[in-house]
């Protein structure tokens, strides 16, 4: 069993990776620490005596400035460190590393849609295009199970609020969104119900939607129908029809698209569920596959790691917007932009922004930096993609689908139920959360504490995917859940 880990050589704290009690005499690489105090697990204590106004190190990077002075074997946490960012910033260029090399390829049983697209699900979706017919849609798919036969995987509605009442670049995201879920290749057949007055309603629709298989997408318009159930339930039995002729087949893992997400993090997130991500995004990439990096603000402090990344400098302005733009989003809203950490992330040990986002980019790996995307942006280039797209956990889960991943991988050290359009794997940083919460939790990266090493996790978490990609359900599916949430950016009408 390892109690502690110092991640990094040059760091100046260590991390508890069980409790550890006041008085407790560690040995460090070759030097003695005396704990002054309880360290609670995930939680750090420092390694050296911190002067106040001197960077802590963890990661081999800054996570903040000590606010007073720090003893060895002091604890370090919200009540001694501060953030060191500041707001918008200047960035350069200064490339570094390089494409990973070639594996052998890995196929897993999927669909193969019929404009050539893969697919890891075969379920029938009810697309709503305003919140007013949230109901209907749900009523319809109570009604609508009786077709759930054959190879159909699921029949689902995904309620939101929005579709009416917005403007600007707000409607926009909307309609982009709904159409990036009613192109998705998991779906195999899909119904758009709208209600017909609304803003962003089906004719409207149609342009952001763009070409589309008769067979496979069905339009109703509730105000139109005399009896809307009963006709959507009509059209769903034609498309349950056309689904369930799809078979699952042989697909190489390189037309697998998979999105990163984490969410509660602890303090052992960064060093046991998203490294273990992060090989599992290199050994995907390293096989052609496709991995998409969110929550643009938790890279706010590890920024640069991802631009120095990118394989090109047009790359690199693109993440240089993406990252300033989320901080002008911010602060147009009179917002602070570092002071993100929520009340569960300290809990578990993580003190400032810069500590949480130097864990969460753990889930890049190493691969370079093919690919950034606007919200609701489809992803085209293979490789690591970043997204922009918000921290809430069902905003950017969403997001990811909707940029085209068929599977999202979450990390978290606190847990949530939660679900996404898409299969969403619940990863726990921690044994204790795994076993206490068996009916959310789906891969154990916790074990690190006790022996392994990340790489070979990630290749475990690497089967478990193709597993899930050939059909296997997650918690999330077993419970039934299925959600969805849209970015609100702008004003209600």
């Amino acid at each position: 069993m390892k109690h502690f880990i110092k991640i990094h050589p040059s760091d100046l704290v260590a991390v508890a990776l069980t409790p550890l009690a006041s008085g407790a005499v560690l040995q460090v690489d070759g030097q003695t620490v005396t704990l002054l105090e309880d360290i609670p697990q995930g939680h750090k204590f420092a390694l050296a005596p911190i002067p106040a106004g001197s960077p802590v190190i963890k990661y081999g990077a800054a996570i903040g400035v000590a606010k007073e002075d720090i003893p060895m074997g002091g604890w370090v946490h919200v009540h001694n460190v501060k953030t060191g960012l500041g707001d918008v910033l200047d960035y350069a260029y200064q490339p570094q590393g390089g494409p990973l090399a070639p594996t052998e390829e890995r196929t897993f049983q999927g669909y193969r849609r019929a404009d050539g697209r893969a697919a890891v699900r075969n379920e029938i979706w009810i697309i709503p295009t305003v919140g007013c017919v949230n109901d209907v849609a749900r009523a319809i798919e109570r009604r609508a199970q009786q077709f759930k036969t054959g190879t159909i995987d699921g029949i689902f509605a995904f309620p939101h609020p929005y579709g009416c009442s917005q403007m600007g670049d707000d409607q926009e995201n909307t309609r982009k969104v709904l159409a990036d879920l009613i192109n998705h290749p998991n779906a195999g057949g899909v119904l758009v119900l709208g209600l017909g007055c609304e803003n962003s309603n089906i004719d409207v629709l149609k342009p952001y939607i763009g070409q589309w298989d008769e067979n496979r997408v069905k339009f109703l318009v509730c105000q139109e129908s005399e009896d809307e159930v009963e006709d959507a339930l009509a059209l769903i039995e034609e498309l349950a029809q056309y689904a369930g002729g799809f078979r699952r087949e042989p697909i190489p893992c390189s037309e697998l698209v998979v999105g990163m997400k984490c969410g509660g993090s602890d303090g052992l997130s960064g060093i046991t569920a998203n490294p273990t991500v992060g090989a599992f995004s290199d050994l995907l990439i390293s096989k052609g596959g496709t991995t998409i990096l969110t929550e643009v603000p938790e890279m706010f402090g590890a920024e640069t790691l991802l631009m120095n990344r990118c394989e090109n400098e047009q790359l690199f302005d693109d993440t240089v917007a993406l990252i300033n733009g989320f901080k002008n989003y911010f602060t147009s809203h009179n917002q602070t932009i570092y002071e993100n950490p929520s009340p569960g992330n300290k809990k578990g040990g993580i003190s400032t922004l810069e500590d949480k986002s130097l864990g969460c980019t753990q889930k890049s790996g190493s691969a370079p930096v093919s690919g950034v995307l606007s919200y609701g942006e489809p992803v085209r280039t293979r490789g690591l993609n970043l997204l922009s797209a918000p921290g809430n956990d069902l905003v950017a889960s969403t997001a990811l689908a909707a940029s085209g991943a068929h599977i999202v991988l979450f990390t978290t050290g606190r847990g949530t139920p939660f679900a996404s359009p898409v299969p969403t794997v619940k990863i726990a940083s921690n044994s204790a959360l795994a076993g206490k919460k068996q009916n959310w939790i789906d891969f154990n990266c916790g074990v690190l504490v006790e022996d392994g090493t990340v790489a070979e996790l990630g290749e475990k978490l690497f089967e478990y995917v193709l597993e899930v990609a050939s059909g296997r359900g997650v918690k999330a599916e077993q419970a039934g859940f299925h959600d969805m949430a849209i970015f609100k950016q702008g004003v209600t009408l």
